[in-house]
């Protein structure tokens, strides 16, 4: 196979993946946060621009979705609110859109897209199956969602990022993630690896596993919306994903047998993924700005 055959194949895969991820006016989307001039919150060099710039979200978000989905209250809101089961890549495409402006955007996109965000949460209220009443802009639900997606995030990217973050960095990532979570309406979040993780153990107490959860694990686990060509590197993906989680986590979820079987493969096939991943996405337009508003450095 010739080099400019390769090329072309690297293109096509790394273009529908990045559709897929960010929605058809992707290019748009790329051009304008990174490369509009302007103040941002984090500085380049700031480590949640490196973990969020890395092929290992792929597994964190995964496995972020996998963990927030034993909060009784929070999944019973995703799947009455979210659109999670109608419209799956709708909802990835706006997650992925909301951490692309608040981690690389113009400061000014950051505060909208906050504010966005706060508005639907805002109006996000109903009753459980069990009859326990919940709003999505509760400090505490907010709060479970940061904890579960920065410890999923951060040890993502230990596994499987470009180079392991020291003490110092993870830390450093812990308090610039804070500081976006604390823009939300979660009070208090925490600000070192040690007090994330000590947070995450506090909130155990509240997790189970739901008729919720165990939909949630079958959807993304055993029948992802995805072509059959890209199930294999899915399933060594989300086998990745699972592996990442605490096992307690694991115990309360119902894994189907091919991920079972995966398991003890996972660490590698996360490897080689995320390392395809790399390879086939492109790069993000020129960055202009690299000054700072002050919030995050």
């Amino acid at each position: 196979m010739s080099l400019v055959l390769i090329d072309r194949l690297r293109g096509r895969a790394g273009e529908a993946l990045l559709l897929r991820v960010a929605g058809p006016t992707a290019h748009r989307k790329r051009a304008r946060i990174h490369g509009t001039p302007g103040p941002r919150w984090f500085a380049p060099d700031r480590p949640i621009r490196v973990v969020h710039a890395d092929a290992s979200m792929y597994v964190g978000g995964l496995a972020a979705l996998l963990l927030q989905s034993l909060h009784p209250v929070a999944m019973a809101a995703v799947w009455a609110h979210s659109g999670f089961r109608g419209d799956p890549w709708g909802r990835l495409q706006r997650t992925s859109t909301f951490l692309a402006e608040t981690t690389f955007g113009p400061a000014e996109d950051a505060e909208r897209a906050v504010a966005r965000v706060r508005g639907v949460h805002a109006r996000v209220t109903g009753t459980t199956p069990g009859g326990v009443p919940y709003r999505a802009s509760d400090p505490a639900l907010l709060a479970w969602v940061h904890i579960a997606e920065t410890a999923c995030f951060l040890r993502a990217y230990q596994e499987y990022g470009r180079a392991p973050l020291t003490g110092a960095r993870r830390d450093a990532y812990v308090e610039d993630m804070a500081s976006v979570a604390r823009r939300l309406g979660v009070p208090r979040p925490p600000v070192t690896e040690a007090a994330l993780v000590e947070a995450l153990d506090r909130r155990r107490p509240e997790l189970a596993a739901t008729e919720e959860s165990a939909a949630t694990a079958h959807y993304l686990l055993a029948a992802p919306p995805l072509p059959w060509p890209v199930r294999l590197p899915y399933a060594l993906l989300a086998a990745a994903a699972v592996d990442l989680l605490p096992s307690w986590a694991r115990e309360l979820l119902p894994l189907p047998v091919s991920i079972r079987l995966l398991l003890p493969f996972a660490r590698r096939g996360g490897l080689v993924v995320t390392a395809l991943i790399r390879w086939v996405m492109p790069r993000p337009p020129g960055r202009t700005a690299t000054s700072t508003s002050g919030q995050g450095r």
